[in-house]
């Protein structure tokens, strides 16, 4: 089977279309609409969401919450400054982190923070680079971030963010996360109630997005990427609405692509869902069969990254390329704090 070279999903962007901020209102955001059997595209805005949705149809949304995840630590033995940045629970007080600069912390190094309760020993280091490090504390570690730690906004976002909750979606309830599942930004209280009105359903599962979410794959071909592996939990209640939506006929909207990645990782025997939790390094790119996901809200992507190729998979690589392109001559907003795509 011949390979796919990652090159050819690469584009130009203009950097000033990078986003750098949200918007006023969230719902303000514009939405380029792509049907993807004709590859026909309508422009939009996100509130009048309603009027390209249904009776009976459900929309699947990602209940992660960034955590405030990058902190700065010295180490015992020379005061040296680093910067960490969670990645992903292991098991309790134990996470794979991003430490910069990563000279300065290898196995077996101490570290002190601000809170003088808070230490961490680094365990071992990963073949991409991580460290496992393991935080020593009698409280709540997750709670203590609340106090030590800033959020992670994307390495493209140079802005300060003044109003850190913008970085989070308005339904955000399980923390975990090192990246907002940003697709999900876009919605207001009022959207969904205008939804409500017409009869559109909601369903929520978390899946913790890690930033191997913003990292270019790096490999000549897609199919020998290595891909990163994030934590997803699918609840029954979640999985039985998915079942009954099928069973009417109506569409499964994946809320962006972590809702995606979770949806096609479950997978679907003759008894249709089922919930599950566990890791996902599921990659899903052109030729994948997509088993679940009928439709799909989505930000726009960085050149070369899995999430674009997931795109491609879902509606078309001519037609996502193409709806790039016009994106870019219309000058939408691009990435985290950008416009999006509704692809029916």
């Amino acid at each position: 089977m011949r390979k796919s070279k990652v090159q050819n999903f690469d584009y130009d962007l203009p950097e000033e279309l990078i986003a750098q901020e949200p918007l006023p209102d969230r719902d303000r955001s514009r939405v380029l609409v792509l049907y993807r059997s004709t590859g026909q595209v309508e422009h939009s805005h996100f509130y009048r969401l309603p009027e390209y949705l249904q009776e009976g149809d459900l929309l699947v949304f990602n209940d992660t919450k960034v955590l405030p995840a990058r902190f700065w630590g010295c180490r015992k033995q020379t005061g040296g400054k680093v910067e960490f940045l969670l990645l992903r629970e292991i098991e309790d007080k134990k996470w794979e982190v991003l430490c910069s600069p990563g000279r300065k912390a290898r196995p077996g190094d101490r570290f002190v923070f601000e809170q003088k309760n808070l230490e961490a020993t680094i365990l071992d280091q990963t073949e991409q680079g991580t460290r496992l490090v393991q935080f020593e504390t009698g409280e709540d570690f997750k709670a203590m971030l609340n106090q030590l730690g800033q959020m992670p906004l994307p390495p493209y976002i140079k802005k300060k963010l003044e109003e850190p909750d913008r970085y989070q979606t308005i339904y955000a309830s399980q923390n975990g996360s090192a990246a907002a599942p940003t697709a999900g930004l876009h919605f207001t209280a009022q959207v969904f109630h205008s939804l409500e009105q017409i009869g559109v359903e909601k369903a929520f599962l978390t899946l913790h997005v890690g930033l191997g979410t913003f990292r270019p794959v790096k490999t000549e071909f897609i199919e020998d990427h290595n891909m990163h592996r994030e934590y997803f939990e699918l609840p029954e209640h979640t999985a039985e609405k998915i079942n009954q939506a099928k069973e009417r006929g109506s569409r499964v909207i994946a809320v962006g692509t972590t809702v995606c990645r979770v949806l096609e990782s479950a997978g679907v025997d003759r008894n249709g869902l089922t919930s599950c939790a566990g890791e996902t390094d599921l990659f899903i790119y052109p030729g994948y069969h997509f088993q679940v996901v009928d439709a799909m809200i989505t930000n726009f992507h960085l050149p070369k990254s899995t999430l674009l190729m997931m795109i491609c998979a879902f509606a078309g690589k001519e037609n996502v390329f193409s709806a790039y392109r016009q994106a870019i001559e219309r000058r939408y907003r691009f990435f985290s704090f950008g416009d999006c795509m509704l692809i029916l």
